[in-house]
């Protein structure tokens, strides 16, 4: 059954591309792309997984971490190509949330459910919580600062506070990066020690390699043709801007994490399921967003750090709550439970916030 589904998924990859260059329904368009992104998305984490076993637990930590993202990356570059800010914006606060509570809260009901209670390194934890909160702010204070200056009728100056802030959390995300790697490698040690990969499971460089760069060409293919059916589901289903960014795209941009997170947890891997959607969430948010800041002015549609009021506020709460529950270095499914609630909750509310006047730019 496991091999039907597979191979149902795979065949969607031509579907998608075929309605893309054919001009079809674009509401079919988009849903072959969203079904396409999956199993693109797992060749990349799979390659990537096979070159980081070959460079050594530091490094390749470090690039699986880099390319944990792509999908989602690849999605957001032709998004903001295409004029739709708020969707990627959107989506950037929805794969912080939807890591934290989502992703962390399927783990933790997986995990916890088979084991009964899960351990975990809650200095590793903590650390990161900390970047989080750093997120936080650097998601607060520009909006904010855009409301104060545009009443002063001066909201150009978005852009410089824009610039700068993404210069601090890309500084901000390299010193992590050392402390993580290097300043503090073995008191971040996992408390359950991942399982050794098996020789005959090992690829060559050069498959690896092959299957990565032929799994991201088709990615920006399928990833053009999503972005561009993206307005057109919308209006058919009834989702705002808003929703579409927050869950859906973010979602199926990181769905290969979501299942990989989940399955570890499952065999009391919890370290690394827990890594997986927090440091997501960290290089989305120090990382990722300061990047494409970056790009989209060459790209002519600047990017700035304007969230809405319930962006924000869906950001603190996913941050606080997981923070909170992460402190003590253990979890269980109840705590599982928990987190999905209130992920559910912020979705419900999202599908019903109305659409009303996009924001004002600069």
């Amino acid at each position: 059954m496991k091999r039907v589904a597979s191979w149902l998924l795979y065949a969607t990859i031509p579907v998608a591309i075929a309605l893309q260059f054919m001009h079809g329904s674009l509401v079919w368009e988009f849903v072959f792309a969203c079904a396409a992104v999956l199993p693109l998305a797992a060749w990349i984490g799979i390659s990537t997984e096979q070159l980081a076993h070959r460079m050594g637990s530091t490094y390749g930590a470090l690039f699986n971490a880099t390319f944990g993202n792509f999908a989602e990356m690849v999605i957001a570059i032709f998004a903001i190509r295409a004029g739709l800010p708020n969707v990627v914006r959107a989506s950037f606060t929805g794969s912080i949330v939807g890591n934290l509570l989502f992703v962390a809260g399927l783990s933790m009901l997986a995990g916890g459910w088979k084991h009964r209670t899960l351990k975990f390194n809650a200095l590793a934890a903590e650390s990161q919580a900390g970047q989080l909160i750093l997120a936080v702010a650097s998601f607060l204070v520009p909006a904010l600062f855009f409301r104060s200056v545009h009443s002063a009728h001066e909201p150009q100056l978005i852009h410089s506070v824009s610039i700068g802030t993404a210069i601090i959390l890309i500084v901000v995300y390299i010193l992590g990066l050392v402390f993580a790697f290097k300043t503090h490698k073995e008191q971040l040690t996992a408390v359950t020690a991942p399982p050794e990969m098996a020789d005959e499971d090992v690829w060559s460089v050069r498959k690896a390699i092959g299957l990565l760069l032929f799994a991201s060409a088709l990615m920006s293919v399928v990833a053009e043709g999503l972005v561009h059916a993206v307005g057109a589901a919308g209006k058919a289903w009834g989702m705002n801007e808003v929703f579409l960014g927050f869950v859906v795209l973010a979602i199926v941009g990181n769905a290969a994490e979501h299942s990989t997170a989940v399955m570890l947890a499952a065999r009391n891997q919890m370290d690394t399921a827990l890594n997986i959607s927090m440091q997501s969430s960290v290089q989305i948010a120090l990382f990722v967003t300061p990047m494409l800041v970056f790009f989209s002015y060459p790209l002519g549609h600047p990017l700035d750090l304007i969230f809405t009021p319930f962006e924000m506020l869906a950001v603190v709460l996913g941050v606080a709550i997981f923070a909170y529950l992460v402190m003590d270095g253990e979890t269980n499914w109840y705590e599982g439970i928990q987190l999905l609630a209130v992920y559910a909750i912020i979705a419900v509310a999202l599908y019903f916030l109305p659409s009303g006047p996009a924001p004002v730019t600069p």
